[in-house]
């Protein structure tokens, strides 16, 4: 019994000390690896740049512009003691780990079957932070070590400490003591006094949960908590402990500058488009040393940034909002999402949902041609009274009371953005067919099914109309607006490319050319009805063929358009959505427009339209809808279905018949309306 017992021991005494010799020889090999490996650089370059289209740097994250080194005999000793205190008592006393924390944090581990319990000493911290990502995983901690055992190998703990507290992050995009001090502050690191010093300490444990900027109560608990440790291992007296917790902080929250930075609302896209491509929060990003390719051309951002101070007074606080994108492919060229990134980093194009006006009446008129409407389909214009269900009745306006009291065609409606020809269109489709089609064109906002809904009383964002007007531009494929063409890591590998293709076609592309082509009909004087097109006051700055819609409404101001190359939409109005007293002030869109596209354009070639096969095009009256003659005094090219086409010639303008009765030549959508809507 006791051989068996001696035997069983002895067993146990040689896998203990093989487990042992294992432990023993793997350290030996963990620091020759390290020995072979040299010293790691004490400082990473870890700033994320921002390239153009053109590879020209537009941007470069430095923890937003806050990371400075400072030598450690230039920081109050008050930050170093605190720091110590609270992150690593045993710090000047290990090899880089702290076996008595480590073996507590493994038990842990081990109880709950996770790595959520750390043990980090400041020089691990500091490995991680410089060469590692902060995933809890075992690869990650291997690594760690080995960065662990160099960094304590090759360089002194002056040195280590002195590399943590520059490269450790503060929160609010400040690495490093020096960039904390000044920005929670407004001082340098060497300034600091013991109040401020604790409280500085105690942030990087969590940024988000421990700055005194987002959670003061939290932040308050960790510093009394750093004070007490301070005084109980004699670092300060007692009177200093009473002064430091009684003193009320103030924070100057200083704000970070980009002055030599260009499309900063722009770059807030890249970074959040980055975070989800690369799973990452926006401060892993921000510190991760890549370089991002993004879809900005310089020169375009920079021609609407002037465009939009040169046009709108600086004594206003109207606010803008502006998107210039690719059509066939939806890369973002130029972004504008206030008029002060500085004063306000809201951005406007991206995530303000307004009233989208009459920019929304393309949508309708798409769906009108998918349901049998031509170009010349005839609609009387005059006031109109529509009555709903349950008795309820809606009588809306044309602007400023002005009416055709006449048939107008639908080219002539849209050019003119007549009122009562869309809600009669509307009305006839129904407004759930306007609904569905709004989604084919990238709205995702609340779409409520209601006759207004034809003079857009949805909220949408610039982003929005960009991508729907996009659509109607490449001939109905779907389009997601980007701005990050190609994403390389710190060690210069490609970690992402966007992939080459084109989107899926979802609108019908011999309707959607026919609507490009109703499209440009704003800028067309040929137009010209009851009143001018809309395109009026702009048509003569503009040098080539472009399609679009203004809109309108007591507080909105929009003109969204395109060529074939480019699509571009802007918005203007007030935060708070108060009524544009100033009449010029609805015309700022449309003048930033114009002189955006033209400058933008001067080096593309002049491209058409292409028309699609199965689509004809013919010479019309637009006073009457029917074909030409040599008497009418206005002719212009239309384009319709074949098979679609008029087939009758105008005879208002006939020379010798003068006659305007034209009643037997009503469409069946005219006298449908007539039937429920006559006086």
């Amino acid at each position: 019994m006791k051989k068996r017992r001696f035997k069983k021991y002895r067993l146990i005494g040689k896998a203990v000390l093989g487990l042992i010799g294992l432990a023993f020889i793997s350290l030996l090999g963990i620091y020759f690896v390290s020995f072979m490996l040299g010293p790691p650089p004490l400082t990473n370059e870890e700033n994320t740049i921002y390239y153009s289209d053109s590879n020209q740097v537009i941007g470069e994250e430095r923890g937003v512009e806050n990371r400075y080194w400072v030598d450690l005999e230039d920081m109050s000793p008050y930050i170093i003691d605190a720091t110590l205190i609270i992150e690593d008592q045993h710090f000047r006393d290990h090899f880089g780990f702290d076996l008595k924390r480590i073996a507590g944090a493994v038990l842990k581990n081990i109880k709950t079957l996770s790595l959520s319990e750390g043990a980090s000493t400041l020089t691990q911290q500091l490995a991680r932070n410089l060469y590692l990502t902060h995933d809890k995983t075992w690869d990650r901690k291997i690594k760690e070590a080995f960065y662990t055992v160099r960094l304590e190998m090759y360089y002194s703990k002056a040195e280590i400490l002195e590399g943590y507290l520059n490269s450790i992050y503060y929160g609010h995009g400040a690495y490093g003591i020096e960039a904390a001090s000044r920005y929670f502050f407004d001082k340098s690191a060497g300034e600091l006094d013991l109040a401020e010093a604790s409280m500085l300490a105690g942030v990087p444990k969590g940024a988000t949960y421990y700055s005194p900027l987002n959670n003061k109560e939290n932040a308050d608990h960790r510093q009394k908590r750093i004070l007490s440790l301070m005084l109980e291992n004699d670092m300060i007296t007692e009177e200093e402990f009473k002064v430091a917790s009684n003193t009320e902080l103030t924070y100057s929250e200083k704000k970070r500058e980009n002055k030599n930075s260009i499309g900063p609302y722009f770059q807030d896209v890249v970074l959040k488009e980055a975070s989800n491509i690369l799973d990452l929060d926006e401060e892993s990003v921000r510190s991760g040393g890549y370089q991002i390719f993004t879809t900005l051309n310089a020169d375009k951002q920079t021609s609407l940034e002037d465009f939009i101070s040169s046009t709108i007074p600086e004594t206003t606080d109207m606010q803008i909002g502006a998107m210039s994108m690719e059509p066939n492919t939806g890369a973002i060229k130029a972004l504008v999402g206030g008029r002060n990134y500085e004063k306000s980093p809201f951005n406007r194009a991206m995530s303000a949902r307004r009233m989208a006006g009459s920019t929304f009446k393309p949508f309708l008129y798409y769906a009108a041609l998918e349901n049998g409407y031509t170009a010349t389909t005839m609609l009387a214009s005059k006031p109109t009274v529509f009555e709903l269900e349950e008795g309820k009745v809606y009588q809306p306006s044309n602007f400023n009371d002005y009416y055709a009291y006449e048939s107008i065609s639908l080219a002539q409606a849209l050019a003119l953005s007549d009122n009562i020809y869309a809600v009669k269109t509307n009305m006839f489709l129904t407004p759930e067919r306007l609904v569905k089609a709004a989604r084919k064109f990238g709205i995702h906002g609340d779409l409520p099914a209601v006759p207004s809904l034809a003079l857009g009383t949805a909220s949408v964002t610039v982003k929005e109309m960009v991508t729907g007007y996009g659509m109607i531009a490449n001939g109905g494929h779907q389009i997601d607006g980007y701005a990050i063409e190609k994403i390389i890591d710190r060690n210069d590998r490609t970690v992402y490319e966007r992939p080459k293709e084109n989107g899926e076609l979802v609108l019908d592309p011999q309707q959607t050319f026919i609507l490009s082509d109703l499209m440009t009909g704003m800028f067309d004087r040929m137009l010209d009805g009851y009143t001018s097109v809309t395109g009026a006051p702009i048509a003569d700055e503009l040098t080539r063929t472009y399609a679009g819609k203004s809109g309108t409404t007591s507080s909105d101001s929009w003109m969204v358009g395109f060529s074939p190359q480019l699509v571009t939409g802007v918005w203007a109005g007030y935060d708070d959505n108060r009524t544009m007293q100033v009449v010029a002030e609805k015309g700022y869109p449309k003048e930033i427009w114009a002189s955006f596209m033209e400058k933008a354009h001067e080096e593309l070639p002049q491209e058409p339209f292409k028309v699609p096969p199965g689509v004809v095009g013919v010479a019309v009256d637009p006073e009457t809808g029917d074909l030409a003659t040599p008497y009418c005094e206005v002719s212009r090219v239309m384009y319709f279905e074949e098979g679609s086409e008029p087939t009758s010639y105008c005879t208002k303008h006939f020379h010798g018949d003068e006659s305007d009765d034209k009643e037997d030549d009503k469409g069946t959508i005219e006298r449908f309306f007539d039937s429920f809507f006559g006086d």
